[in-house]
């Protein structure tokens, strides 16, 4: 683990050499005045829904991991580079307005990557930026979705996690018939729901697969983009269970309880069931891509 830097009174070093507080007060109160207002508009409307509500955990999470990143920042020498800096933020600006001004919710959302790359390419320098790349790239797993592609990727979803829910359950004996994206299951009929087997879930599925190997801190890049190509198979599947799991309850239990608690529940056990597979998937693995450990050797 690495120790934090001390000053001379042997106090933990915070920010690098060359940024007070002053400083980077300025530029969150900056930030703030213009982020602000997104974030009271995403958390009264996408992050109400059941489709995008894991944004609030996203941005925890990156928050999280940008104070774990601290330490090796602040040992890191300040080298700005204005040069890349500067066009990026440009960039960031440029497209935060357009945004802001169309009411176009992603630009102006996904505007805050560019800036706050920008301010550690011209504050800290590319050094610290490859440090910290990380929590910042998954704050794009909170950028809010265009409905528009939500609506044609969420389509074709429903219909096969339908199709393949209700063979699973024919198959194991339960009068199920499908039309559509609704399922019929002895007196009952269920629609399948864009929450459901949408392509949220999978989004949120894929950061969770790339938390963990963060996490986890893989050197070899194809062990990593192979999990990263599997978590969209193992979301499709958790998909299916949860709708398996919401059939069953009410085919059993009735409609009022597949659509209480249950309901809800099965929304963890979606990825609950999505992080057992990711764990198995890395298990096996790590058995073709072989990871180097100190001294040379692999494991």
């Amino acid at each position: 683990m690495l120790k934090p830097p001390l000053n001379a009174k042997g106090r933990e070093i915070i920010l690098p050499a060359g940024i007070d507080f002053w400083v980077l007060g300025l530029l969150l109160a900056g930030f703030a005045m213009l982020y602000l207002p997104s974030y009271v508009d995403v958390a009264r409307t996408v992050w109400t829904t059941d489709e995008q509500g894991h944004g609030p955990i996203i941005l925890a999470v990156s928050l999280w991991l940008l104070y774990r990143a601290r330490h090796a920042v602040a040992a890191l020498p300040v080298e700005p580079s204005w040069a890349y800096g500067l066009p990026l933020l440009a960039l960031g600006l440029g497209a935060y307005a357009v945004g802001r001004s169309q009411s176009f919710m992603m630009v102006e959302v996904g505007s805050q990557i560019f800036v706050l790359c920008a301010l550690a390419l011209c504050f800290l320098g590319k050094r610290a930026l490859r440090m910290v790349w990380f929590p910042l790239f998954f704050l794009a797993f909170m950028t809010p979705l265009p409905e528009v592609l939500v609506a044609e990727v969420t389509a074709p979803l429903k219909s096969a996690v339908s199709t393949v829910s209700a063979n699973l359950l024919y198959a194991l004996g339960y009068p199920v018939s499908r039309a559509g994206v609704i399922l019929n299951v002895g007196q009952y009929q269920l629609l399948v729901a864009d929450a459901c087997a949408g392509l949220n879930s999978m989004f949120t599925l894929e950061a969770l697969g790339l938390l963990y190997m963060n996490l986890m801190q893989y050197t070899s890049a194809a062990r990593n983009i192979t999990l990263s190509v599997l978590v969209v198979p193992i979301a499709f599947f958790a998909n299916v269970v949860r709708v398996i799991i919401l059939v069953l309850v009410t085919y059993h239990f009735g409609d009022a309880a597949g659509q209480g608690f249950v309901h809800g529940f099965a929304g963890m056990v979606l990825f609950l069931v999505g992080l057992v597979f990711v764990l198995a998937m890395d298990h096996m693995l790590g058995w073709v891509f072989k990871e180097p450990v100190p001294g040379g050797s692999l494991k």
